[in-house]
């Protein structure tokens, strides 16, 4: 025998003495059960960390694509808000207009139709140089005397600084009580056939639980310094004394209305028993007792007895940005809130 083929047979009997090569696994390694139960947990782990990092990458560049639209959408706002005004204020030089402010709602320091609103209104509107006449749109069931009182006031004050601009009242759905203690310091009153207008009167009203609290076993315990401090307390008894001194407040600012109401309108006044009664009539009705001086609206107003069809509205409008920035920053304040668990009401 050759060597070479001494060589063969020496590797020959070695491979058929190695369990390792027969099952094809060289010393050192291990089977895929064993790498599956030693080594593949690892790379399980590996791979679910890979994926939930990705997936957080993906969540937070959907989340900085929302806020970078939220921001655009409200700068875009902003701009259009800002070029509507920028336009508005363009389109007062274009000619003579009418100006219009609204008297809408309830009229109180809190509401739109307050007082330094209206009269901001009223001082922008007599002041453009192109406004060849003044309307106030009145819709109100009246409300705070004073803030009422300021109004009329101005308004006089207005009508003298601007002689050449005439004033006109138009009543929409009612008008009624402090809306008309405003419109009476007007030129002239004009009202729709079906409006509500008058109520010239004073009204102070509330409830009395003096039964309610003996038949629920309660105590009233009411300390004052001073003896009328408490007075008219819904929880004691009326006393005829402080009904009376009540009475008189309201004989007093009633008083003043009327004087208001008379020195408006004048001789256009027929007086009767129920004029000055609180009681309310149809715009039809109050051209007869001279509490109205035709019947139109704002537009006919301003067409047919001003003479310019053209109508810009001087209005004060709320600021619905700052609302709306408000709103959001509630809305925060009470996630945040009940997040920590404080209440906020």
């Amino acid at each position: 025998m050759s060597g070479q083929d001494e060589n063969n047979t020496i590797i020959g009997d070695q491979q058929a003495k190695d369990p390792w090569t027969q099952s094809g696994v060289q010393p050192g390694t291990t089977t895929n059960a064993e790498s599956l139960e030693k080594g593949d947990w690892q790379q399980d782990v590996i791979n679910r960390l890979a994926f939930a990092a990705l997936n957080e990458q993906r969540r937070a560049r959907r989340w900085g694509l929302f806020f970078k639209f939220l921001a655009f959408a409200y700068f875009t706002v902003i701009l259009w808000v800002w070029l509507a005004g920028e336009g508005a204020q363009t389109s007062l030089g274009k000619g003579k207009h009418v100006a219009l402010v609204d008297v809408d709602g309830v009229i109180s320091a809190d509401r739109d139709a307050n007082a330094d609103s209206i009269i901001t209104g009223l001082r922008h509107a007599f002041d453009d140089k192109n406004t060849a006449g003044v309307i106030m749109r009145i819709n109100s069931p009246g409300g705070s005397p004073v803030q009422a009182g300021y109004i009329n006031d101005e308004i006089v004050r207005l009508r003298s600084k601007y002689p050449d601009i005439r004033l006109y009242a138009v009543i929409g759905d009612i008008c009624a009580s402090g809306g008309y203690y405003i419109a009476s310091a007007a030129d002239e009153i004009y009202a729709d056939k079906a409006s509500l207008v008058g109520s010239i009167g004073v009204i102070m009203d509330g409830f009395g639980f003096v039964d309610a609290i003996k038949k629920l076993g309660v105590e009233r315990r009411l300390i004052t310094a001073g003896k009328n401090k408490g007075f008219l307390d819904p929880f004691s008894p009326q006393k005829k004394e402080e009904v009376a001194h009540v009475q008189g407040l309201l004989a007093n600012i009633h008083r003043q209305f009327i004087e208001v109401v008379k020195q408006g309108r004048g001789d256009r006044l027929k007086t009767t028993t129920d004029l000055f009664s609180g009681l309310v009539w149809t715009g039809e009705q109050g051209v007869e007792l001279g509490l109205v001086d035709g019947l139109g609206s704002s537009s006919y107003v301003a067409r047919e007895i001003i003479g310019v069809e053209r109508i810009v509205d001087f209005t004060p409008r709320p600021d619905y940005l700052d609302r709306f920035a408000d709103s959001i920053g509630l809305a925060m304040a009470r996630i945040l809130a009940s997040t920590v668990e404080i209440s906020i009401k």
